[in-house]
Parts: C-alpha cells; structure tokens; sequence
C-alpha cells in the first residue's frame, strides 16, 4: 500500500479559496432562484433587517435598485449561469485539493480565457477589487504553470 501523496501546500490554498467561491456562487445562485415571483425590493429590504446591516448604506441601495429591476426570466438566468459556475469551481477545487493535474490544466484555461474580460472590466472602470482580482487570478495562473512545467521536467529526467 502506497502513502497517500502529499498535495503541496498551494494548491490546497488554491483549491479550498475554489470551495469557497463556489459556495459563495450557489449562495447566490439560490438566492436568484428563490426572489423569482417575488418582490424582489421588499424581500431584500427584509434579508438586510435580519442581517442587521445598514439598510440606508449606499451600497446596499444601490445593489437592491439593480437587482430589484429584474424580472424572472432574467433571475433564472443568473440562477442558473452563476450554479453553472459554481459547479466548475467545485470541480477545479477537488481536482486541485486531490493534486490532479487536468485540474491544474483546467484553472489555468478557464482563468486565462476570462483575463481579457477582466482586464476590459479594469479599463472600464478601476477598482481596486477589480485589479486585485486580476492580480490574484495571474498568480494563481502563473503559480499553476510553473508547477506543471517543473513536475514535466521532474517526470522527463526520471525517465
């Protein structure tokens, strides 16, 4: 019986902050699913009270105006596209905890593909979340990359 394989210690940040985006992502793609046929304003306007949070805050206001806008098609849609997205998380996330490298091989395509909406995002309007995102989201990639051509070379001189 051989030991388990010990995943190094990146990818485990990597994978778990996966896991967490993802629960975040159903959270909210549940969310959008149960504010369909609703008052979309006054359920909020209720999850704030329960939440204790500010209900005058300015953010708070204005994410209720452009949520409350929505219809329910439009809400299905985001329920089902951010479930969609979540469940590629949760995928990346224990290919990544259980050291898998098509793992490794899929969070650096998909984080790669959406580089340039990021960077359009940024040059639209900056943020400083905006820009850590993008900053994080290289690293994990450049991180990733360097771990597959090291573990490439390690298999080729063991050969």
């Amino acid at each position: 019986m051989t030991p388990p394989k010990k995943i190094p210690t990146g990818l485990l940040v990597i994978g778990t902050m996966k896991l967490v985006i993802a629960a975040l992502l159903s959270a909210a793609s549940l969310g959008a699913f149960k504010l369909i046929h609703k008052d979309v304003e006054e359920t909020l306007n209720q999850i704030i009270i329960l939440m204790h949070l500010d209900p005058d805050n300015h953010f708070i206001n204005t994410a209720i105006e452009k949520v409350a806008g929505f219809d329910p098609k439009q809400l299905k849609a985001i329920g089902a596209g951010t479930m969609v997205y979540a469940a590629l998380y949760v995928l990346e996330g224990i290919g990544l905890l259980m050291g898998k490298h098509w793992a490794e091989y899929l969070v650096i395509i998909i984080t790669g593909s959406l580089l340039p909406l990021e960077c359009y995002e940024i040059i639209e309007k900056t943020t400083a979340l905006r820009i850590g995102v993008l900053v994080i989201n290289m690293a994990v990639m450049i991180y990733l990359i360097l771990r597959l051509k090291r573990d490439a070379r390690a298999k080729k001189s063991a050969a």
